[in-house]
């Protein structure tokens, strides 16, 4: 007997068709392997917004918390490019305003490799001869 194939949405469907006919939440979610928390969220998505809610939605996120706006990061990496032995701290101090969100970490520059990122001075003691 072959294997018969069907997609998401196509197991959403009888998912939800069989909860419109009457059968109980427990009973059909363990039938389909999946969680009632589950279960309710598709149900809940079809009965708002249709069929097209029973689709695969993006995992994307909506926003990223520290992105900075692109006008924004794009004069941060035009003034490193142009001043390229400006450090991110230097960048930082000139725009202090704006602040560098580790804009320069993502975009290739001409950076020193092995170098840590917020490495202290070392001491020098001087010593008069």
């Amino acid at each position: 007997m072959p294997w018969k194939e069907t997609s998401v949405m196509e197991e959403r469907l009888r998912f939800v068709a069989r909860l419109l006919e009457g059968e109980g939440m427990r009973d059909v979610c363990r039938e389909f392997g999946i969680s009632r928390k589950t279960g309710y969220k598709i149900f809940n998505r079809y009965r708002q917004d249709g069929l097209e809610a029973l689709t695969d939605r993006s995992r994307r996120p909506v926003r990223y918390a520290n992105q900075l706006p692109e006008p924004v990061e794009a004069m941060i990496i035009s003034c490193k490019k142009n001043k390229p032995h400006w450090g991110s701290h230097r960048v930082r101090h000139v725009q202090n305003d704006i602040g560098n969100g580790h804009v320069l970490c993502r975009v290739p520059t001409n950076r020193r490799r092995g170098k840590k990122a917020h490495q202290a001075w070392p001491c020098r003691n001087l010593k008069s001869e």
